[in-house]
């Protein structure tokens, strides 16, 4: 592509405070041509990891390319890990080299982001090898044992058929702007930008996820395609006067990440139409995924989708396929595969059927025509009074609210119920329509929309909520510490 469109632009950096930096293909190709010299001489060569450890920037894309092109696999990790959970990281990891500004790391030498100008290293091109693994990416390190996942298979695509069948159900085709406003450290941000750049589009770094300068790269690139999770689409449905900007030029909107609150749905089908709009469910483990357009949603709201070129089962705890309707646990094999399209490094064992399904830890069910719908996270389920508590339904309860901004709901200790559900919540400055809602207020609001045992026992209000730039919450910390 660089030998195509030289001069085009292959993706444009945007700050946080909304400077821009554009980058053609030829300087990303010729930066990473001078990385993987440099890294060479750092070690890295066919079979290596190597950790990219910086937040989104210029200097941390070259770096996954020139890393590539010397032959490794790329890990993606948290540039602001404190030093003992980075630790236990790179511990299962064990990379070749570590890329960022980090210090006291044990076991692997660590070369400066600065270093990446590689000034003094020729631009030509590098002798091609293909990375085998080519991307790994880390989960739960922050709440239990890390956990590496490893894609299995080759680190080859070909341009303009970077996204497969997914691809083409979403509409992407070569020359689509698409906006990418999720870290690199997570799934999405790592997998989209690579999808998108071997999918010849151009694509939009965002720096940190800004709501209303998301908004605005919208209208001012024009930009057609964009992928966000729960969060995000919800700050972005609240932007002020949201109604009255153009998104005409997006021809689809992807949600995937966790449950999705149907009035978020719903606005975002009013925005940008129903035939524009996609749910999804899939997961950095990359088993399989389930999509639906907004046409579908509409015929059965909530669902997260319909298993797409995979096969879905709900399992019971003995290991029994569930009737449509029962939450049990999920379990995804991409069709006609007899082998999963992962592993985790070190001693850590995926959850896996004999026949090749595996599970991600997730609660749902599928209803009569097929469709998957998500009840939580198994570790995040709240048993009250015996009866089972879905987080994620409460707060999508409570983040209808107009003054809501952001909510979290945890299970407490308690003599009475054994664990009471209780919410976090953090409030607009100001009340939409006077003052600030109460924590009954808030129950009251909750008890209009769940079963009573649903409805938050105890209400506190916070300054933010503990996310990472990827919207992920801590919901374990919190509930230690509630």
């Amino acid at each position: 592509m660089a030998a195509e469109r030289p001069e085009a632009i292959a993706f444009t950096f945007v700050s946080q405070a909304g400077e821009e930096h554009d980058v053609s293909w030829r300087t990303l190709d010729e930066a990473s041509n001078r990385v993987a010299r440099l890294l060479g001489d750092h070690g890295v060569d066919a079979g290596a990891t190597v950790v990219t450890a910086m937040p989104n920037s210029v200097p941390h894309v070259v770096a996954m390319y020139g890393a590539w092109k010397a032959g490794a696999c790329v890990l993606p990790l948290r540039w602001d890990l404190p030093e003992w959970e980075r630790q236990r990281v790179l511990d299962v990891a064990q990379p070749r080299l570590v890329i960022g500004d980090w210090e006291a790391v044990i076991g692997a030498p660590v070369l400066p982001s600065a270093a990446l100008a590689a000034a003094g290293y020729p631009s030509r091109p590098v002798p091609d090898i293909v990375p085998m693994p080519a991307k790994a990416i880390a989960t739960s390190g922050s709440t239990g044992t890390p956990k590496i996942i490893v894609l299995r298979g080759p680190g080859a695509a070909e341009p303009g058929a970077g996204q497969g069948h997914a691809g083409e159900f979403l509409g992407h085709h070569d020359g689509q702007v698409q906006l990418v406003p999720a870290p690199l450290y997570h799934a999405n941000g790592f997998y989209i930008l690579q999808f998108g750049l071997f999918g010849a589009q151009r694509i939009i770094l965002m720096e940190r996820f800004v709501a209303e300068l998301a908004v605005d790269l919208i209208e001012r690139h024009r930009v057609n395609t964009f992928a966000g999770v729960t969060i995000m689409l919800q700050r972005m449905a609240r932007v002020p006067g949201i109604e009255g900007r153009d998104l005409s030029s997006l021809e689809s909107v992807l949600h995937g990440g966790a449950p999705l609150p149907e009035w978020v749905a719903r606005q975002w089908i009013d925005l940008v139409g129903p035939a524009h709009f996609f749910v999804s469910y899939g997961s950095s483990e990359n088993a399989g995924i389930a999509l639906a357009n907004g046409v579908e949603w509409l015929e059965h709201p909530g669902t997260v989708g319909k298993p797409f070129n995979t096969v879905a089962r709900v399992l019971d705890d003995s290991g029994a396929d569930l009737a449509a309707g029962e939450v049990g646990e999920i379990f995804l094999r991409w069709s006609g595969q007899t082998d999963s399209s992962f592993e985790y490094s070190g001693a850590i064992a995926a959850r896996r059927t004999a026949d090749g399904f595996s599970s991600l830890g997730d609660l749902g069910w599928l209803d009569q025509d097929g469709y998957l719908f998500l009840a939580d996270r198994r570790t995040d389920m709240i048993i009250s009074g015996g009866a089972n508590v879905y987080p994620a339904e409460v707060e999508a309860a409570l983040s209808e609210h107009p003054d809501v901004v952001d909510a979290a709901v945890v299970g407490l200790p308690d003599p009475e119920w054994g664990s009471r559900v209780h919410a976090i919540v953090q409030l607009r400055s100001e009340g939409h329509a006077g003052a600030l809602p109460t924590a009954e207020d808030l129950r009251r609001h909750c008890r209009e929309r769940l079963a009573a045992y649903k409805v938050p026992k105890t209400v506190e209000f916070t300054a933010a909520l503990p996310r990472s730039a990827a919207g992920k919450l801590r919901r374990s910390a919190l509930g230690a510490t509630g």
